[in-house]
């Protein structure tokens, strides 16, 4: 006995039953995604199109009126960088050296053209931190202490908790 299995044109029978189903509870299916969804659903269903420009010729962007004046501070970063860096903005403002070593060998190395670095620290900072050149920071409480005796040698702003 041979049985021929063909593939029939059209939809299947349960694939019509579903679709009629979703479509007579369109409204009650649609209003518990949107509740679910906190309203997204229907923004994306119905996207606003986007907001035109005014055409009278005023701009958008309105510059600020003044720079703000920096906020120097010291951070020692996730990669060892030591520097001066604006509490706002969060840029670098000076590179003052960086953390060498590991574990307990860890110490402070000023960027110094003898230390390895191609742009050396400024003459007069140099000279404010020339003794903290190999200082052992074997913790971060040590680090935290450098960065305070940096901050009080370059008569920065004292460092804050979250500044770092």
């Amino acid at each position: 006995m041979v049985h021929i299995i063909s593939k029939r044109d059209g939809p299947r029978k349960e694939d019509v039953e579903i679709r009629s189903f979703l479509d007579r509870n369109r409204a009650t299916i649609d209003g518990l995604a949107d509740r679910l969804t906190g309203g997204a659903w229907r923004e994306m269903r119905n996207p606003k199109p986007p907001q035109q420009p005014d055409p009278s010729g005023t701009l958008w962007f309105t510059p600020p009126s003044r720079p703000q004046e920096a906020e120097p501070y010291v951070r020692i970063s996730l990669n060892g960088r030591v520097v001066v860096a604006d509490l706002a903005t969060g840029r670098q403002l000076q590179f003052l050296g960086a953390v060498a070593g590991r574990g307990e060998g860890r110490h402070f190395a000023l960027a110094t053209r003898e230390n390895g670095f191609f742009e050396p620290i400024e003459a007069e900072a140099g000279c404010a931190l020339a003794d903290l050149d190999g200082v052992l920071l074997p913790d971060g409480e040590a680090e935290d202490m450098l960065k305070q005796e940096i901050a009080v040698r370059l008569g920065l702003a004292p460092a804050r908790e979250g500044a770092g």
